[in-house]
């Protein structure tokens, strides 16, 4: 079965009552596995593949997933979209816990990771001016208002290393330049792009990071996840039906031709 709508989040946003699940599979990939089986179904008639990041039991710290594996597998099954929820910490005051941000830009401040499929002999420099899909991005906004969902337009993701948090030098200097702050976004959305896949983040927004007054907890950012993953399975839900078959709206499909590939 080919679907080509891939989910990438973790369990939570998995939910049997939104997914009638069909089959599972696992591709191979020149990269290793990926980070656990693709489970392929139909979300309101639509197939969709959903695949969890750090793999079922959350295994995978996020400088340990196999991006390049995850998206080549999901390549293999037919995705040509990527809907991607994540957790973040807030950088400004006006992107308060709870709150959905539809990302438009990166900074990317990650170390050891593998970003490319190009490692040579052939090498390909991608642009990734504006790296998201703004057909999707532009739908889940959309879908956001008519659900009253509180959602920012715009929002700059810096993503880090990690697995532990920021000090608050690094954090207020992150201030400085973006809005939201996490660990999973790069390279995960500019191997999409490499794929020539529309790729949306949908970043909710769990805690004020350590520039804030409390220091960022793991316990708060799952307390917020809990209480507020109904957004992003609404969000998902309502948005999955309406995605169009042909994509002809944004430059993602084009990716490697403008890049003289």
């Amino acid at each position: 079965m080919k679907a080509r709508i891939g989910i990438i989040g973790g369990t939570g946003v998995y939910d049997p009552d939104m997914f009638e699940l069909k089959e599972t599979v696992r591709p191979f990939t020149p990269y290793g596995c990926p980070s656990d089986e693709i489970q392929i179904g139909t979300m309101k008639g639509v197939p969709v593949a959903f695949l969890p990041r750090h793999g079922k039991g959350h295994i995978y710290p996020p400088h340990k997933v196999n991006y390049r594996a995850n998206i080549w597998a999901l390549k293999e099954v037919g995705v040509e979209r990527i809907i991607s929820p994540c957790a973040v910490g807030s950088l400004q005051e006006e992107y308060e816990p709870g709150d959905i941000a539809v990302v438009d830009q990166f900074i990317d401040f990650t170390k050891t990771r593998d970003y490319t499929f190009y490692d040579g002999p052939k090498t390909v420099h991608i642009s990734t001016a504006d790296p998201f899909c703004p057909e999707l991005n532009a739908l889940f906004i959309k879908e956001a208002k008519k659900a009253k969902i509180k959602v920012h337009q715009k929002g700059t993701y810096v993503c880090i290393e990690g697995p532990r948090f920021s000090t608050r030098a690094e954090s207020q200097m992150y201030r400085a330049f973006a809005d939201i702050i996490g660990m999973t976004l790069v390279p995960e959305c500019q191997l999409a792009r490499e794929m020539e896949m529309c790729y949306c983040s949908l970043a909710m927004i769990t805690d004020y990071d350590v520039w804030a007054d409390h220091p960022v907890d793991t316990a708060t950012v799952l307390k917020i996840m809990s209480e507020n993953m109904d957004k992003i399975r609404t969000l998902i839900t309502a948005a999955v039906p309406k995605i169009p078959e042909q994509r002809k709206k944004c430059q993602c499909p084009d990716v490697l031709k403008a890049a003289g590939a």
